[in-house]
């Protein structure tokens, strides 16, 4: 027999076990790092539930052992088993992981329509004008809501962000938060003992996965049992300046670490208080100090529509997907002056309406074509580079408003009804905002508007000039005009349409969508290759004998009909 032939399968397969374990892991470390890019405290785009991805491999190989199975007898077989894990006793009830799936346009009025709260409900859960004027904050460091933890209740501020999906807050002193929650002090926290970590495109934070309850001083009435994640480790996560502890995800739960199986702080409060599937957002920034000494009002309404937050009608367009709130972007104007990009380019790779977000970040391509638009069509003849790359300010005397030599730019949606459109329009107010005062004469402003590598994202820059609806039962978000996007008593923003669709593509959103960065299909490709096969050699080792060739005497190899490499030694 040739030395080591029958014991080179069993190696190579000990190789590959011990190998599979390493690349899961790089696999996901190389994701988590790809990261979404926004500000500090943004979540991670396309990073959906890990555990049911790393599962994706697995389920493939057990198919196939099922499939072979019939060929020749096993020697052992793999049992699966799925369980949760179980509450501490005496823990209040854990959020369920298991939740049924949510379910064209329309002008909504005062009043119930589709089940949706309209109005406030004075003598319920529900009180919509006990939540107005809730938030606090600016568009250059985010707006946060009061919110009391734990027993007895520990006060923090909250981050309202609609591009994740977690709830977590400062579990340890950290220099630039003013306070954190000390979970050892509330006789309610659970910990489930489950690490979270969470990476953004400018830092990430580490911590674990509990649950405790909640009550929001201006928010629904009552005490709420919520998956809460506690910061352990952060970088670059809490900024010098801010005013908030914690953030929380308002998306859906495709974007919760650190799987999809978390139950999403909204998808609590809907089957706990048994509110409507909706919220609305308005952020009363507009023309005002992006980071000032102050701060700016702001509303999180929980459950329904305040009728007292917008004027005129309310436009919607559909949600294209469950994830982020991704929207379909039709087209853009400056100035009035159609772009005449193809309608693709703005939804590359996807179009998301994003609180947590600063700014309006737009596609590369997209970017430019902006930036030549709004330089020809501006009354400044030269201007920096480095203003519109954001790494310089632009400086007018205090006495002077710069707002008049820019163009009023807008945004085309698509209707619930596709053959039609509606715009929405900001004015520089919102896309030049004032940041720096030098002395007593110069007042500096920032572009609001920059470019991304992965999505088009309506940021806070454009959402202060609107009251956003965020429709998650019927799967729409919703623009009215904001009574506070007023800057010296005059509007900041517009909706127009009904448009036509005539001269746009009937899908301006990919029919493939990657939600996972290219590195994560690469390791699902890898993983996949590895598993066939890790499956090919386990088949070989555990045929029977009965199924194996034996050989006879005419089977014998010989110097005579043998090749040399297969020479007897």
């Amino acid at each position: 027999m040739e030395p080591g032939r029958g014991a080179a399968p069993f190696s190579f397969l000990l190789l590959l076990l011990l190998l599979t374990p390493r690349l899961f892991q790089s696999g996901s470390q190389a994701a988590a790092a790809s990261g979404r890019s926004r500000r500090a405290w943004e979540a991670t785009p396309g990073s959906g539930g890990m555990g049911t991805a790393l599962a994706a491999p697995g389920l493939l190989l057990l198919l196939l052992l099922a499939g072979t199975a019939g060929l020749c007898r096993a020697l052992f077989s793999l049992p699966l088993r799925v369980s949760h894990p179980a509450a501490p006793a005496g823990s209040p009830p854990a959020p369920v992981v298991l939740r049924p799936a949510s379910g064209s346009r329309q002008q909504d009025a005062p009043g119930a329509a589709d089940g949706l709260a309209l109005a406030s409900d004075p003598g319920g859960t529900l009180n919509f004008l006990a939540m107005v004027e809730n938030l606090q904050g600016d568009s250059g460091r985010g707006y946060y809501l009061e919110m009391l933890i734990g027993t007895p209740p520990q006060a923090l501020n909250i981050l309202v962000d609609t591009g994740s999906s977690n709830f977590a807050v400062a579990g340890v002193p950290d220099p630039d938060v003013t306070s954190y929650f000390n979970p050892e002090l509330s006789s309610t926290y659970r910990s489930q003992g489950i690490e979270v970590t969470v990476k953004y495109s400018q830092g990430s934070w580490t911590g674990v996965l509990g649950t405790d309850v909640i009550t929001m001083p201006k928010g629904l009435y009552g005490s709420y049992t919520i998956n809460i994640a506690t910061i352990l480790e952060s970088e670059n996560f809490f900024l010098p300046g801010v005013k908030w502890h914690g953030i929380l995800g308002l998306a859906y739960d495709a974007l919760a670490k650190p799987s999809s199986s978390v139950e999403t702080f909204f998808d609590s409060l809907v089957r706990q208080a048994k509110i409507p599937n909706i919220f609305s957002l308005q952020m009363c920034g507009a023309g005002l100090p992006v980071s000032g000494s102050g701060t700016n009002g702001g509303s999180l309404v929980l459950g329904g529509i305040e009728p007292s937050l917008y004027t005129g009608d309310i436009w919607y367009t559909p949600i294209k997907e469950e994830w982020y709130y991704q929207v379909e972007i039709l087209k853009l104007e400056v100035g009035g002056q159609n772009l005449e990009l193809d309608c693709r380019e703005y939804n590359a790779d996807k179009a998301i309406v994003d609180s947590g977000t600063t700014l309006l970040r737009l596609p590369e391509k997209v970017f430019s074509a902006v930036v030549q638009a709004i330089a020809r069509t501006s009354l400044i003849q030269e201007f920096s580079s480095g203003f519109w790359t954001g790494s310089q300010l632009a400086c007018w005397d205090r006495t002077e408003k710069p707002w008049s030599l820019f163009p009023k730019l807008s945004i085309y949606l698509r209707d619930e009804n596709s053959s039609r459109s509606f715009r929405i329009s900001i004015l520089p107010q919102l896309y030049i905002q004032p940041i720096l005062v030098i002395g007593d004469n110069l007042q500096c402003y920032r572009f609001g508007i920059s470019s991304s590598t992965n999505a088009l994202v309506i940021g806070a820059t454009v959402m202060e000039g609107f009251y956003v609806i965020f429709d998650r039962a019927q799967r729409r978000v919703g623009f009215a005009v904001s009574p506070c996007a007023e800057a010296d008593g005059s509007p900041v923003s517009e909706i127009e349409g009904p448009f036509t669709t005539a001269d746009v593509a009937s899908n301006c959103v990919s029919s493939v969508s990657f939600h996972e960065p290219v590195l994560w299909i690469a390791s699902y490709a890898l993983m996949s290759l590895c598993g066939i096969i890790l499956l090919v050699l386990i088949v070989l080792l555990l045929i029977p004998p009965r199924c194996q060739h034996r050989y006879t005497d005419n089977d014998v190899v010989n110097d005579e009909s043998s090749l040399v490499r297969h020479r007897w030694k």
